[in-house]
């Protein structure tokens, strides 16, 4: 306690922001361990009803392609509302349930529009036979597709919902993560034999069950969804969005391009992709989700302050979170084998499966120091408005991404493509470094 006791002073004594970076930072993190091991949980009851099979494939590849536009939805409704919300509350208070009520309304359409153009899209590729996919998987995919659609309207208004729970610092929306991956893994396990369909239906269970859970709290207090734009707070949020969709579509795009190139190396390579990604996430959760959401509220509070100071701050919590990724790379390599074998090693899930998944886990570990530290300077940017910082970011991970593949995949195969994020990261790394120590 003595030595928790003078860290906590000396901090406070340096500057009160590394405290309450601190203390949510920890709050976060035990809660996204909670949801990583829910989902490490579903993982394995996954792999223990299907292995590497192509049911698996099948339902990677859909879910992979439906996450992406949420992936770009949840992450600039994270960078635009958060510091907007957090401003109106201490300046315009008055405006918040206008503007909260038409952006609902906003949602509901893009998530029902999305839903369309997926359906549409997804389907149509695959009867041109432009998918790449195996017969068996592609058919399993047309199967699904009409059912899984309904993520994007039911992602679009849970992604929105946390964001509101985020801007007013409540960190619960974190732990309500682990409800999707819950309820996949109990019909996964109380459905034996029902082919993909424990899959879908679980999944949008999950789903309907978190935005349930997301909603009770505010109760009456929400207000109906509003289909106009008369809120004066759109022209601030419109501002960063833009910008912000374009940057996070080209770095989430990267997700897709791996599913592409994993499909034409065989009959599960996406599954193997797929769950060394799951074990993967545990860690980056930390980073992604702690780091992002216990330093953009603090950053973008009007008692910041800004300046220099600020800047010392995140660029402090920039070489921590560096540390502590070279930290975490070096255990999970040593771990790796035993991890995966412990989490999926049973029923279909062969010894030889588990030799295939550390092998793409070990070569995916270089990433994470550079993750780590880019999650900080991601926050820092964003608070200050610097859109055009992460757009670019986004631009130059995704040509990263490519030109790793296009160099490693033909020698290393599948585990090219998970070394190859490296790429992205060391290159987004050094661009927000090099970038935000800019006076401006």
């Amino acid at each position: 306690m003595n030595l928790l006791s003078t860290l906590g002073t000396r901090m406070r004594m340096a500057d009160p922001r590394h405290v309450a970076i601190l203390r949510g930072m920890l709050t976060v993190a035990i809660f996204a361990l909670l949801g990583k091991l829910m989902s490490a949980a579903k993982e394995m009851a996954v792999a223990y009803r299907y292995g590497l099979s192509a049911e698996v494939d099948a339902y990677q590849f859909l879910y992979n392609l439906l996450s992406w536009p949420l992936g770009v939805w949840a992450s600039v409704l994270t960078a635009v509302l958060v510091p907007l919300a957090v401003r109106m509350r201490q300046s315009h208070a008055e405006e918040l349930p206008r503007f909260r009520a038409e952006l609902s309304g906003v949602a509901l359409i893009a998530g029902l529009a999305l839903a369309l153009l997926a359906w549409s899209g997804i389907r149509s590729m695959l009867l041109l036979g432009l998918g790449g996919l195996p017969d068996a998987i592609a058919r399993l995919v047309l199967e699904s597709l009409p059912a899984m659609s309904l993520m994007l309207p039911l992602g679009v208004v849970i992604a929105l919902q946390s964001a509101w729970m985020l801007s007013a610092g409540r960190h619960l929306n974190t732990l309500y993560d682990c409800i999707p991956p819950l309820l996949i893994g109990a019909a996964v396990l109380a459905w034996p034999g029902g082919g993909i369909k424990p899959l879908i239906w679980g999944t949008l269970a999950g789903l309907g069950a978190h935005l349930g859970v997301l909603l009770a709290p505010a109760g009456r207090a929400i207000s109906a969804p509003r289909f106009s734009l008369s809120s004066t707070q759109w022209p601030l949020f419109w501002e960063g969005f833009g910008i912000m969709l374009l940057g996070q579509a080209f770095m989430s795009l990267t997700t897709v391009i791996d599913q592409f190139y994993a499909v034409s190396l065989g009959t599960g390579a996406v599954a193997t992709l797929g769950f060394a990604n799951r074990v993967l996430s545990l860690v980056l959760a930390l980073a992604a989700i702690a780091v992002s959401r216990a330093t953009l509220p603090v950053f973008s509070s009007p008692d910041s302050g800004g300046g220099s100071r600020l800047q010392s701050v995140a660029f402090a919590w920039m070489r921590v979170m560096f540390l502590a990724g070279v930290a975490a790379m070096l255990a999970c390599h040593a771990l790796a084998p035993a991890g995966v074998g412990l989490l999926f090693e049973r029923g279909q899930f062969s010894a030889d499966d588990t030799r295939q998944v550390a092998e793409v886990l070990r070569f995916s570990l270089p990433q994470l120091p550079f993750y780590f530290c880019t999650m900080v300077l991601v926050s820092y940017a964003l608070s200050q408005g610097c859109y055009r910082l992460v757009f670019w970011s986004g631009l130059i991970g995704c040509a990263g991404k490519v030109l790793g593949n296009v160099l490693l995949v033909p020698h290393l195969g599948l585990n090219g493509i998970a070394l190859a994020t490296t790429f992205t990261y060391a290159l987004n790394a050094l661009f927000f470094r090099l970038a935000l120590a800019r006076p401006r």
